[in-house]
Formats: structure tokens, sequence, C-alpha cells
């Protein structure tokens, strides 16, 4: 008996082996399965990392892009309100230059009217002056007193009226 002991010892310890190399192979073959699904999930991952950095350096592009212009439509609408503020100053000025050129205008008239009226005023002077001089020498009269002239005509006076500041401004909306 003893010779078969050792024998059902070692055949028992060659199966021991046995089963534990069978629970290792199992064991690698899990943990390789395991590697090769971390792996692919770790490829997916990589994949969407890279498409995800894609899509992050297209959005980047974009914002710098929509910033630029943002800025150059910043520096135009600025450029647009001096230039706005320009025209209204100069709407201005010209407003008041053509109000002090109408203003003119009017004073001249009114002058060159009393010139008129003091020029009538001298001729009806002299007139009486001519009419009283033949009176006093009796020289006959050469003339009846009566003039032909045509008739005074009143010119039309054209009333330019002031136009309010406020009125023909240009509007930009």
């Amino acid at each position: 008996m003893t010779p078969s002991v050792p024998r059902t010892r070692a055949a028992a310890a060659l199966r021991m082996k046995q089963i534990v190399l069978d629970n290792q192979d199992r064991t690698i073959k899990r943990l390789r399965a395991r590697l090769a699904t971390e792996r692919r999930g770790l490829a997916a991952t990589k994949k969407e990392l890279e498409e995800t950095r894609v899509a992050l350096e297209a959005s980047h592009k974009a914002i710098v892009g929509l910033t630029e212009i943002g800025l150059s439509m910043s520096k135009n609408i600025e450029k647009m309100k001096v230039k706005k503020q320009q025209v209204r100053a100069n709407h201005v000025e010209c407003h008041q230059k053509f109000q002090a050129r109408i203003h003119e205008a009017e004073d001249s008239m009114q002058a060159q009217h009393l010139i008129i009226e003091a020029l009538v005023d001298e001729k009806d002077s002299l007139l009486q002056t001519i009419h009283g001089l033949q009176e006093a020498n009796n020289a006959p009269a050469q003339f009846d007193g009566e003039w032909e002239e045509e008739p005074e005509e009143e010119p039309e006076e054209e009333e330019i009226e002031d136009i309010p500041l406020g009125e023909g401004e240009i509007d930009d909306e």
C-alpha cells in the first residue's frame, strides 16, 4: 500500500495543480476579456475625446471670429456715431448761417424800404418847395403838380419764415 499512496498523493497533487492551472487559465481569460473591453472603452473614450477636442477647437475659432466681427462692428458703430454728430453739428451750423442770411436780407429790405420812403418824402418836399417858389415868383406853373408816375407798386414782401431748428433734421432711424 505504501507504493500506491504516493501515487495517489502525487496524482491528487497533480490534480490540484491542474485545477489551480485551470482556475488561473479561466481567470486569465476573464482578465483578458475585461482588458479587451477596457481597451475598447478606452479607444471609444479617446475617439470621443478627439472629437470633443476638434469640436472645441472649431468652437474656439468661431468664437474668435465672432469676437473679431463684434469688435469691427463696434468700431464701425463708433465711427458712425462720430459721423452722425458731425453731420448734426454741420446741420446746425448751416441752419444758423441760413437764418443769419435771412435776417440780413430782411434787414437790407427794411433799410431799402426806409430809404425809398425817405426819397419819396424828399421828392414830395422838393415838389412843394418848387411849387412854393413858383407861387412866390408868380411864375407860370411848368407843370400842374401831377406827375405821370407809374402807380407805385408795393413789392410783395415774401415773408421768409424762420425754420425752427428742430425741423429738417436728419433722422437716422
